[in-house]
């Protein structure tokens, strides 16, 4: 019959039940098992955690359970954790080799880039396909410097989590994301003024006051904050539209002011 734990026993809590000189074992043990396991991944071949694929992902969560039991316990043997080491990077490199050669395979695995945006425009089947939320959206372009949705040209959700964004010259009207709605709430529309979604920043053409807005016809959002002029616009050199909403050409930045666009931050008016 087993001893009852006698609680707060410092022996026990410090030691346990091992002799004194199982801690040099576990000393010799981690050298043997931490060598393996630094030649076995040198064999593979590393890359930043940021940079991290599923597989090699995979792989750390896998050595970390191989690797520790054997650090410790003196029941499990050395060679039992060194095969299992093994065994673990050898998938590894067979996996890698396999996404290497075939292109299903890489698709299956790794995945692909999606497309999330489009001329300033948010495309609500990239952002669902790959499962991030609007804020999510928001955040990974407000890290890479953007305050704007009209600064953006082309912007892919990269397989390994990435956003990779490409900057439209010269930037476009579009919905203003600095500050986040968290902080700042959107700005109403005001009559005259041109709207865009919320949801997706789509543009539209002004409506009078007294007609509710339609749904969005990209993402079915119903509310609307006002236009604002990303930094930098301060030409009148015309910008193809692609949305099929608000035009915009040369004539539009001399009327965006007297329309009730804003430049920058949510708030500040144009100045010229």
């Amino acid at each position: 019959m087993d001893e009852p734990v006698v609680a707060f026993d410092l022996g026990r809590m410090l030691l346990g039940d091992a002799p004194p000189l199982f801690l040099a074992e576990i000393l010799v043990r981690t050298l043997i098992i931490y060598g393996w396991t630094l030649l076995l991944l040198r064999w593979v071949g590393g890359r930043s955690i940021a940079q991290l694929s599923i597989i090699e992902f995979l792989l750390v969560i896998a050595l970390g359970s191989a690797v520790g039991d054997a650090l410790f316990y003196p029941e499990v043997p050395l060679l039992h954790a060194m095969l299992v080491v093994a065994a673990v990077v050898g998938l590894d490199k067979l996996l890698d080799a396999l996404i290497r050669r075939f292109r299903p395979v890489k698709l299956a695995v790794d995945g692909k880039a999606v497309a999330v945006m489009r001329d300033g425009r948010v495309l609500t089947e990239g952002v669902a396909a790959r499962r991030i939320g609007m804020p999510e959206l928001h955040a990974l372009l407000r890290m890479n410097g953007i305050e704007n949705l009209g600064e953006v040209r082309h912007a892919f959700l990269e397989a390994d989590g990435q956003l990779s964004i490409f900057r439209a010259e010269p930037p476009r009207p579009g919905l203003a994301i600095v500050p986040p709605f968290e902080v700042a709430p959107p700005v109403p529309v005001a009559p005259g003024e041109h709207p865009c979604c919320l949801h997706c920043g789509r543009l539209f053409a002004p409506q009078p006051a007294e007609d509710a807005p339609e749904p969005c016809p990209d993402c079915g959002e119903l509310r609307r904050t006002r236009v604002s002029l990303a930094r930098g616009v301060d030409s009148c050199e015309p910008v193809a539209d692609t949305q099929g909403g608000m035009p915009h050409d040369g004539r539009e930045e001399t009327e965006a002011a007297a329309a009730g666009l804003h430049a920058g931050d949510r708030g500040r008016t144009l100045r010229r």
